[in-house]
């Protein structure tokens, strides 16, 4: 199924036919339609693309959301389990996610349609994703990858220098910024970084949140549109949202979790045969029955703090609506 799947990536790359795709994390269920045939309950809007009226709002309401995550304990059961592979030297780096059940009083139309981030997309009604995080961007023939790796709530004291300044957070990231040159250097030639731990202010409907992110530049072959579904699926699952080693790492994220993540940080976005945006699917909000379900979380290293990022879990449950 997967080898299919990247022959029609590749396929219509090669005949410069744009299309949007999804690729899950487990890689169970991926989907490309070409732009001339994308269903009406598809929508997305990101740089350069877009199927919907990007200015539009649904909604002015002051935005509530109650949450309800899960219990300290039951994180600790999965936080300790993988602070005992780190241990081992199984991983170095892991990213551990839960769901927080969550109560609204709007709904996924709304969320999509009026929440600002960089990369947004509404699935039939299965869930919302409002990405501030690219995966990979191409445009003649550079490949870019800006892998984003530290959280800090804007309100505290020095928050910028607190985040940057932190060992585990430099730690932490400059083991991704090591794996995305690494994961580049299988596609392109003349991999570097380009800019190394800089910060971006997400407005949310509860507070301001600083996220820290580095970019990571390559040169592609002429050819390479006519293998774009090999070239992203060498990069999957992206690293932010995995950790290193990669084989191993999804093996203790799978123990530790327990439940497949789906969409959830698996990647979406737009070719056109010469420009390629994508991101990765965080911020995300799934309808489950009569639920809505949260997805997040953060990079578990040696250094990490059980309570610490139990926390970060929570606070990154938001819309981006003000």
């Amino acid at each position: 199924m997967i080898q299919n799947y990247i022959n029609k990536l590749n396929n219509l790359g090669k005949n410069k036919i744009p299309f949007l795709f999804m690729i899950d994390f487990e890689f169970k269920k991926p989907i490309v339609y070409p732009l001339s045939e994308l269903p009406e309950n598809i929508l997305f809007d990101i740089p350069g693309f877009c199927n919907c009226n990007p200015t539009e709002r649904l909604t002015d309401k002051p935005v509530k959301i109650k949450k309800f995550p899960v219990s300290f304990d039951q994180y600790q059961q999965a936080f300790d389990f993988v602070k005992s592979q780190l241990l081992y030297g199984n991983t170095y780096l892991l990213n551990l996610t839960m769901p927080t059940k969550i109560e609204s009083n709007i709904s996924l139309d709304e969320i999509f349609k009026s929440s600002s981030a960089k990369f947004r997309l509404k699935f039939r009604d299965e869930f919302v994703c409002f990405s501030p995080e690219i995966f990979v961007r191409i445009k003649d023939g550079e490949i870019s990858s800006y892998p984003m790796k530290g959280t800090i709530d804007a309100r505290i004291d020095h928050a910028a220098d607190k985040i940057i300044q932190s060992n585990k957070e430099f730690s932490e990231h400059n083991t991704i910024v090591d794996l995305i040159r690494n994961d580049l250097s299988m596609v392109a030639k003349k991999v570097r970084v380009k800019r190394f731990r800089y910060i971006d202010k997400i407005v949310t409907n509860e507070s301001e949140l600083l996220q820290v992110s580095s970019e990571i530049t390559g040169l592609l072959a002429d050819d390479y549109a006519d293998r774009i579904g090999d070239l992203l699926f060498k990069l999957l699952p992206a690293g932010s949202v995995s950790g290193a080693p990669k084989r191993k790492t999804l093996e203790i994220i799978k123990a530790a979790e327990k439940i497949d993540r789906g969409y959830y940080t698996g990647i979406f976005g737009v070719f056109d045969g010469n420009i390629l945006e994508s991101a990765v699917m965080i911020r995300y909000i799934e309808q489950v029955e009569d639920q809505f379900v949260y997805r997040s979380g953060g990079g578990i290293t040696a250094l990490s703090n059980a309570q610490s990022e139990y926390q970060e879990l929570i606070d990154k449950v938001y819309v981006p609506i003000i």
